[in-house]
């Protein structure tokens, strides 16, 4: 990979990452004052949305970070892209508190920082190997697809009475963004692989509709926060097991180790932080 073409990569990841978090913010704003969706009433709450133009254009702005995010896709090999876009929690964050006009709680700024930190340091951990782009085997592929849909499912059957509605649908929803993630990688790869835009449409179809669900019954940085980490850190593990992206030795493999510790760590307290409040909101589930 030529130096040239990583930092036009990187550029594009960065300016992803920046036009889908305040996105997510200006689609959460207008999915909280509409009336109750329901995954049971799809295309009446489709409709709901699209008749609100608020949240269309957070919907457009999040398309084109897709335009952004795949482009980069097409330059650096899937691990580096998303740890790049994995500064999308810290730019969530910052920008969510400044349009509120509010300090980050103590959790909450915990949560965010030791997430921050944990996604930086799996970045940093990709000098040891980033420079190949393999495209690993499709079974594999296929079946770690699979497995991310099951626990999304597992996580939406019992995430709730466990952590709230609202958490278990940030969780679910970064899965199956991560899901339309990796399937944009391998579809970009051409050939059969195009085969994986079926992939990448119900990933991101599900991951966006989980999200207009939470964004009714939490707040922005809890659900899209919580979305963003595991829309990240899977890839990022998908390309060093599935795709074969090497695992780098001694002091840089251990990083990578400590930051997935703190990326779980993270995520914990997103997740405890908001519990109440999604109990409060919605006792009834989907």
């Amino acid at each position: 990979m030529t130096t040239a073409r990583l930092m036009i990569a990187v550029a594009l990841a960065l300016a992803a990452t920046t036009l889908t978090s305040v996105a997510y913010l200006r689609e959460h704003d207008a999915a909280a004052a509409l009336p109750v969706l329901s995954m049971r009433r799809p295309l009446h709450s489709a409709q709901t949305l699209l008749g609100d133009r608020s949240w269309v254009l957070g919907f457009g702005m999040e398309a084109g970070g897709f335009a952004l995010y795949t482009s980069a896709l097409a330059l650096a090999p899937l691990a580096l892209v998303q740890s790049i876009g994995a500064a999308g929690i810290g730019i969530l964050a910052f920008v969510s508190a400044r349009l509120s006009g509010r300090r980050l709680g103590n959790r909450e700024l915990a949560g965010v920082v030791i997430s921050f930190v944990g996604l930086v340091a799996l970045g940093v951990s990709l000098f040891g190997g980033a420079g190949a782009d393999p495209s690993g085997r499709t079974t594999l592929l296929l079946v770690w697809l699979g497995a991310t849909v099951l626990i999304a499912l597992i996580v939406l059957g019992i995430g709730h009475r466990i952590a709230g509605l609202a958490v278990a649908e940030g969780i679910a929803g970064g899965l199956f963004f991560s899901v339309g993630d990796i399937s944009t990688k391998l579809a970009t790869d051409g050939g059969l692989r195009l085969g994986f835009i079926v992939g990448l449409i119900a990933g991101y179809t599900t991951g966006t509709s989980l999200l207009q669900l939470g964004y009714q019954r939490s707040n922005a940085l809890t659900v899209a926060g919580l979305a963003t980490l595991f829309t990240y850190a899977l890839p990022i593990a998908a390309g060093m097991i599935v795709l074969g992206e090497p695992v780098p030795h001694g002091a840089l493999g251990e990083v990578r180790l400590v930051a997935f510790g703190a990326v779980t760590v993270g995520a914990f307290l997103l997740a405890q932080q908001d519990r109440a409040l999604s109990a409060q909101l919605d006792p009834h589930g989907l």
